[in-house]
């Protein structure tokens, strides 16, 4: 069937469809082809979709921000903010469960493999968030990496992620967008009340965050507060934008008037409360020691992995994955003159070399900066060996905010919108250039940016819209995990073998991540043990596990899923090359994993058994 047939039995479709949920195709009035009622249920499905899709950003409207989609018929999402209150979770939870039956009862019969994969995509993502949102606390992800149960706290919160989300996602290019900007701020402080409800009513049941978590987010709470009381979160920001494009201020003068009136008595409620719970909190840094935490603990495990594997399981394969990687290590070790000790004590003894440090201050910042910049245009340079279908990310290296250092990781990043304009980005931790050594910031830099997380969701933001939504915490962290794996292979470290070892380490830290998430939360491990267990046994610097054992204090299970995912994407390979033989191609089984989007991992073993089938496999 030629182009042109296709459009006119595409609009047909759509208009027997109507743009309405009422998604079936009773009402479409098709003469078809042949193939026409195929792909009329093709059509039908994308329909679906794409209304599922848009379902879910009335609910959070800053992702269609994020992904550039507030525009047109749906312009009315750049001025709303999701609702954080218990009612706003109630009608988030009815939206979801409908969509989710209706992608249940769209038969798969007669459809493309692509559009199978991507009902499967929803319907997982869904059946994942319906069951958290049934569970009396917490903060659910749909689609999303973070199971938190405590809803405002060190790195949890609209106290955070508002002000990084309008300075550096909502953009102004003319008036409307200046007014939608004020539009959030006049809803900002119904959206701190609503979390504020939330987690007065956990602490009812006794759901109370550990004291240590405690005293970090009240000290953020505070800086976010006097920030707010000078204008520095939005107003600034807001009247920079404006004068960027020459417009007049009023908007900035509307923005301090309400940054220091409404939103900052809204900040300060909620560190009245933060006060309380502290007041009533213990140390005990396990979700299994509040009410329903095992409970909590099943959910967050199988939402971070999109297994059934149980604490005991993941715990386990940690151990063994540890070993065998700390076995790849020392032989490198020895070569390089680090010979007595465990690997991690010898590890220690790497980072203390000052060959591999960075200058102290803002030198040792720019150092930094400059390193990350040569790393990025070396493998942006090897990405067709590895990649038949390339992309050109749009990709820029941002320092995490200040204030929000001491509850962040080392570094995260993240693709840009669907439309292009809002770039990817690689955030680093800067607060100490201790933070990062030489011989594993090239490493971190691959991991977030090519062919990592940034280069990823280039793809994903080829999908339809609901799959550059929907993302699943195994696939995303462990493809992460595997671009520090193709960087490897592709000589990122020949002639710097002490680079080698901090990849491998890296891959080691997420094998700890295995074992430390399901000793807090499933077997009683103290804080203090869990940051043991990465220094003595991985040689992991200590200012970095600190904050790095309080991140899974509080979002419970999410830490496993990176070696996980990495160890299943490897697995696929090794079962790709041993069925396919001389017929196996590595940039076309990097195609087919890539190409297929972020997916749960049962999805992902479909999509390797037709790239396989494909490929004149068994």
């Amino acid at each position: 069937m030629n182009q042109t047939s296709f459009e006119l039995t595409r609009r047909q479709a759509l208009a027997g469809l109507g743009a309405t949920t009422a998604l079936t195709l009773g009402g479409c009035t098709l003469t078809p082809r042949p193939d026409g009622i195929a792909q009329a249920r093709v059509i039908g499905a994308e329909r679906l979709l794409e209304v599922v899709a848009y379902n879910l950003l009335e609910h959070e409207p800053e992702r269609a921000t994020g992904l550039g989609v507030d525009t047109g018929r749906y312009a009315h999402l750049r001025g709303k903010i999701e609702d954080q209150s218990p009612g706003g979770q109630q009608a988030l939870a009815a939206t979801l469960k409908q969509d989710l039956e209706r992608v249940r009862a769209y038969s798969r019969e007669g459809l493309d493999s692509t559009t199978v994969t991507n009902l499967d995509v929803v319907q997982s993502a869904y059946e994942l968030a319906t069951d958290g949102l049934a569970l009396p606390y917490g903060d659910t992800p749909v689609g999303s990496w973070r199971t938190a149960p405590y809803v405002v706290i060190q790195n949890v919160g609209e106290y955070l992620a508002m002000p990084r989300f309008m300075q550096s996602t909502h953009q102004v290019a003319n008036g409307d967008d200046a007014d939608a900007y004020i539009e959030r701020l006049e809803a900002f402080p119904a959206s701190l009340d609503g979390e504020l409800a939330r987690i007065q009513s956990a602490r009812a049941m006794g759901v109370v965050p550990p004291d240590f978590l405690l005293d970090k987010a009240i000290r953020q709470m505070e800086q976010t507060l006097a920030s707010a009381g000078k204008g520095e979160l939005f107003a600034d920001d807001l009247r920079t934008k404006l004068n960027a494009k020459g417009m007049p201020e009023s908007h900035a003068n509307r923005a301090l008037t309400l940054e220091t009136g409404p939103i900052a008595e809204a900040l300060s409620r909620q560190l009245e409360e933060l006060k309380a719970e502290r007041r009533v909190a213990t140390s005990a840094p396990g979700i299994s020691a509040r009410p329903r935490g095992e409970e909590f603990y099943a959910w967050a495990l199988r939402s971070s992995t999109t297994t059934r594997l149980s604490p005991d399981e993941v715990h386990r394969q940690g151990l063994e994955e540890l070993e065998a990687l700390h076995a790849r290590m020392d032989p490198i070790l020895r070569k390089i003159g680090y010979t007595e000790g465990s690997v991690g004590a010898r590890m220690t003894a790497l980072s203390e070399d000052p060959r591999y440090k960075f200058a102290e201050g803002d030198a040792g910042r720019a150092q930094i900066m400059e390193f990350i910049a040569e790393r990025i245009d070396w493998i942006k340079a090897q990405m067709p060996r590895a990649f038949n279908t390339l992309v050109d990310p749009n990709l820029e290296v941002v320092r995490i905010p200040p204030a929000e250092e001491v509850g962040a990781p080392g570094a995260y990043g993240g693709a840009g919108s669907k439309d292009g304009k809002i770039p990817g980005r690689f955030w680093i931790n800067l607060r100490s250039t201790d933070l990062h050594r030489k011989y594993d910031l090239a490493d971190l830099t691959y991991h977030e940016t090519i062919p990592g997380h940034v280069w990823e969701g280039e793809y994903s933001n080829r999908l339809p819209l609901i799959r550059s939504i929907l993302a699943f915490n195994p696939f995303s962290e462990g493809w992460a995990l595997y671009g520090e794996q193709l960087a490897d292979e592709l000589g990122a470290y020949d002639g710097f073998e002490v680079g080698q070892l901090g990849y491998l380490q890296s891959l080691a830290f997420r094998a700890c991540r295995m074992v430390v998430d399901t000793g807090l939360h499933a077997k009683g491990w103290s804080r203090e043990q869990a940051n043991r267990f990465f220094v003595e046994r991985n040689g992991s610097k200590p200012d970095e596990v600190q904050s790095e054992v309080d991140r899974y204090c509080s979002w419970p299970g999410q830490a496993t899923g990176y070696k996980l995912g990495h160890s299943r994407i490897v697995a696929q390979r090794a079962r790709a090359q041993a069925e396919l033989g001389s017929a196996y191609d590595l940039k076309a089984f990097n195609d087919a994993v890539v190409l297929g989007g972020n997916v749960p991992m049962d999805v992902l073993e479909k999509n390797v058994g037709r790239h396989i089938a494909a490929a004149g496999g068994n």
